[in-house]
């Protein structure tokens, strides 16, 4: 394994941004064509969501989102490549100045984002801006995938706390005045989470965020990663938004349907760059009290 763990490394930095498409390509060609993986789902899901599209529509959104799904595996390998020559060449940011403007108060700031193209790039890429980011994670399997991507962290300077009972340390790195990176846009079980709507049913969702933002007072910022067609990434952050004026549920309720709002209007962008293979609407509301926005829930 060990052997194994030092030679990913060593692919990533012979990997070029052409190889690295092509290859994400054929692993988004087996997952969703060869072995169809969860594809019927996919494609239930993006005609729900995204409807009055032709056949042909949906048929190629589901497959540009396995393409993405495989680009993402072959670009993380190619992380190994990070400078400031690679940025320069394959990066363009916007909206950097708002994260300044916001760690200049004192309180930190929270990063919200989503599984939307190359999602973990701009975590890795803080520390040549000299911002301090910790980021909350899930243990990744098999464990030399974990290990691997532990040391991408390390390298990058990206900080982590897990995302189980990791409360008290997320508001530690806010006060410390870092930022932190959220993902909101992953499925909770039902006690876990609250009910808001995500591109028209419920959809169960973290509360942290916003409790996170209030308690700390620190702002909230959407910064999300698209691929252009040529393969050069833009990440674009947008303007900060304010903590929620007190920790009240319906507070912590309007502030996450908010959050998840903007989550939709950037893959409403970029659909076929989004992971459409997560069942994000798994559980479903079972009570008027736990709908989104106080409304019962669909028959």
């Amino acid at each position: 394994m060990q052997i194994i763990l030092k030679w990913l490394p060593s692919l990533g930095a012979r990997l070029s941004n052409e190889r690295a498409a092509i290859w994400g390509r054929r692993v988004g060609w087996l997952l969703g064509s060869l072995l169809r993986y969860r594809r019927a789902e996919v494609e239930r899901t993006l005609r729900r969501c995204l409807p009055n599209r032709s056949a042909a529509a949906y048929r190629a959104l589901s497959a540009g989102s396995y393409e993405n799904l495989g680009r993402v595996i072959m670009e993380t390998l190619q992380l190994t490549q990070l400078d400031r020559t690679w940025l320069e060449r394959n990066v363009s940011l916007e909206g950097l100045e708002i994260i300044r403007q916001a760690l200049s108060q004192g309180r930190g700031a929270l990063m919200l984002t989503a599984h939307l193209g190359h999602f973990q790039l701009p975590a890795m890429i803080a520390c040549f801006f000299e911002i301090p980011i910790t980021v909350i994670t899930k243990t990744v399997k098999p464990a030399i995938l974990n290990d691997y991507w532990i040391q991408l962290r390390r390298r990058y300077q990206v900080k982590a706390v897990p995302h189980r009972g990791s409360f008290r340390a997320c508001l530690a790195a806010l006060r410390a005045n870092e930022m932190l990176g959220f993902i909101l846009d992953q499925n909770m079980k039902r006690h876990q989470g609250i009910f808001v709507d995500f591109f028209g049913r419920p959809a169960c969702t973290s509360p942290g965020l916003a409790l996170l933002s209030a308690m700390a007072g620190s702002p909230v910022i959407p910064v999300f990663c698209t691929r252009r067609p040529d393969g050069h990434h833009q990440i674009t952050v947008q303007p900060a938004l304010a903590p929620p004026p007190d920790r009240q549920p319906q507070t912590i309720q309007r502030a996450t349907q908010a959050y998840t709002a903007i989550i939709e209007a950037a893959i409403r962008e970029h659909p076929e760059q989004w992971t459409w293979i997560h069942r994000r609407w798994r559980p479903q509301p079972l009570a008027l009290d736990q709908a989104p926005s106080g409304q019962a829930p669909p028959p």
